[in-house]
Parts: structure tokens; sequence; C-alpha cells
């Protein structure tokens, strides 16, 4: 089971980040303005907000398992769909609909939790499928151009082929293992319950750890431009990145110990906050290491804030509660950073986009002091 989980992490985040190393490849064939360039990356980031609710749709009526395997086919067939399209509008469908699929994924994982898991392994059971997302972040950006295509003659549509189709092979592995420690109910609500603090509190967090994680990724190249350092943005890039590496590998170890606790998702979420300010406020060296601390505390919030709903709410509302979370959050951490760089644009300072998410994440940061994190006990079957 443990495999099965981190397969179908590495999942969430492969499809996505292998586009910006193949971008210039594709806009090359394709002619893709920069926007459209850009919109690669960017679009399935919208569509991770967009289809967190079809995927607690399907959660209610067919059960995690099924939706996670379905929402794996789907993923597939927009991700390997891009390396079949013959121009620009297919190309932006199948990439719309390989985020879909993800976006879809992301709240069957922690229901599916519940029925595989033990609860004294809940948390262990969130930080091994989220390791491997952060790890699929570094793999898919980082052996696309020097390992995978030169072995498929440099091909961008082989590539995308190659890194998609085996996630059909972890889909049908979805059905190995027997256990399923929930029975099937009626109907369950699939909407999110606006009444319950935790939908609004976690989704505003996760969009605090987002918006700074995307952004900074997304504007260092124009942050160390201004500052005349852009020769270490390769450097820069590879040391932003594989901190979510560790941070993943350092919650393996410590996911027993602080997810559910209030106390580490405050102290993360401020470390995030003041490495964010340091990569602006510092130039060359000391800004990359401040962007590489707020990479790691950022990763580790992440972890902290996508294990509570299995963790705290009943195994059927951990879906509506996951769902409502990641439309919540990954609508800002695509909105804010969008937001950010018009007024960078406006003002001609790259610093501005950052600043911009730097106070969100300060407006937010109050709600991380208000977290109830009891958990519910499960109601009777009626």
């Amino acid at each position: 089971m443990a495999v099965l989980l981190w397969l179908a992490g590495l999942y969430l985040r492969i499809p996505i980040l292998v586009a910006p190393p193949l971008a210039p490849f594709i806009g090359d064939e394709l002619a893709l303005t920069q926007t459209l360039t850009g919109a690669l990356t960017t679009l399935p980031i919208l569509m991770l907000a967009i289809g967190s609710m079809p995927g607690s749709l399907a959660i209610a009526r067919i059960g995690p398992r099924n939706t996670l395997a379905m929402a794996m086919v789907i993923m597939v067939l927009g991700s390997a769909g891009r390396g079949l399209a013959p121009d620009t509008v297919t190309l932006m469908l199948a990439s719309a609909t390989m985020g879909i699929g993800v976006a879809m994924m992301q709240p069957a994982l922690p229901a599916l939790l519940p029925r595989w898991l033990e609860p004294h392994h809940l948390a262990l059971g969130s930080a091994i499928y989220m390791n491997g997302m952060l790890m699929g972040e570094f793999i898919g950006a980082g052996i696309t151009l020097p390992i995978l295509m030169p072995l498929l003659d440099n091909s961008w549509r082989a590539t995308l082929m190659v890194w998609s189709l085996p996630a059909l092979l972890v889909a049908a592995a979805l059905y190995l293992p027997r256990r399923d420690r929930e029975k099937p109910v009626g109907k369950v609500s699939w909407l999110p319950d606006w009444s319950n603090p935790l939908t609004l509190r976690i989704g505003l967090l996760l969009g605090l750890s987002g918006s700074m994680f995307f952004g900074l990724n997304a504007y260092m190249g124009s942050l160390l431009e201004q500052q005349g350092q852009f020769n270490k943005l390769a450097d820069a890039l590879f040391w932003f990145n594989i901190a979510q590496v560790f941070a993943s590998l350092t919650m393996l170890k410590m996911a027993k110990a602080w997810v559910g606790r209030r106390s580490v998702i405050i102290i993360t979420a401020s470390l995030s906050i003041l490495g964010t300010l340091g990569a602006i406020t510092f130039t060359g060296w000391w800004a990359i290491a401040s962007a590489t601390v707020m990479s790691l505390s950022a990763g580790i919030l992440l972890i902290l804030l996508v294990a509570v709903p299995p963790l705290v709410t009943t195994a059927r509302e951990t879906g509506r509660l996951s769902a409502g979370t990641f439309l919540v959050g990954y609508t800002l951490a695509f909105s804010v950073p969008m937001l950010g760089g018009l007024i960078a644009d406006a003002t001609g300072d790259a610093r501005h986009a950052i600043l911009t998410i730097i106070g969100y994440s300060l407006l937010v940061l109050p709600l991380a002091f208000k977290l109830d994190l009891q958990r519910k006990k499960d109601q009777p079957e009626s």
C-alpha cells in the first residue's frame, strides 16, 4: 500500500512539472507565444482548483479508490494527449484535461487513507504520498532534459508519452489491496462545508504555502536579473526545488510527531514568510539561501496542512473537506502571484510581486493560531 500511495503521489506533480523543461521545444514546433508557453504550466495549476469539486463529487458517488483510478486515467489521456497535439488549441485542451485529472486525484488520496490505514498510521500515509508528490516535482523537472529526452531522440512528444503512460499501471494496481475499512454507505454530501471553519482556514493557509512556492519560483529569474545576479539562476532553482525533496524526507521521519500540531504549522508558516522576505532583502547567495529556507519550510507546511483532513474528520467527510481546502488553496496559489506580477509590471520592480505574496501571507498567518485540530468521532451509520 505504501508503494501505491507513493506512486500515486508521484503523478500529482510529474505531469505538470515536465512542461517547463519541454516548453521551449513545444513552443518552437507549434509556434507558441510567450503567454501560451507559460500557460503549459499555469493552466494545469488553475485546473487544480477548478477540478477539486468534481473530485469530491466522484468520491461521494463511487468512492475514493474508484475516483483515484478514474482520475489517473483522465490525467494520462490529457498528459499523453499533449504529445499527440497537432495544434495550439488541442494542446491547451489536453493540458486542461490533464490538470482536471490531477485535481481529482488530490482529494481522493487523503480520502483513501482512512480506508486503507489504521488511524495511528494516517499521518505517515499522508507523508508517504506527499513525499511522492514532492519527489515528482524534482524528478519531472530534473531528469527530463539531461536523461530522458536524449534517450528518445530528443522528441518532446515521445518524452510526454513515456512520462504519462506508466500511470495506467499504477491505476490498475490500486485494485490489488483487498482492504477497505469503510463499507459502502448511502448518499454522501460532496460540496464544501463552509460552516466548518477548517475548510476556509486550511485553504487560506494552503494559499500561503502555494503562492510563496509558485510565486518565488516564477519570479526568481526576474529578481536575480534585477540584482545583477542572473548567472546564479540555475543554482538558485536547483537548491530551491531540491529543498522540497528534503522537506518530504523530513516529514517521513517526523510525521507522527508533527502532524496535527498547531505549533509546528505556525512555526513553518512564519519561517516561510521570513525566508521569502530574505529573498528580496538580501542579494547573491544569501538571497538564494533565504529562498531555499522558504521552500523547505513551505514544503513541510504543505504536508502538515494536507494531512489535516483525514486526521480530524470522519472517513466520509475527508474527501469533502480536502476538496474544499484545495479549491481555496490553489485558487489563491494561482491568483496571488498573478496579482503580484501585475503590480510588478506596473511599477517595474520585481520585488513588488513578492511583497504582494508576503502581504497576503501576513494577513492569513493569524488563522494558524485558531486551527482546531481535534479529531471528530465517527458518527454511527444509519
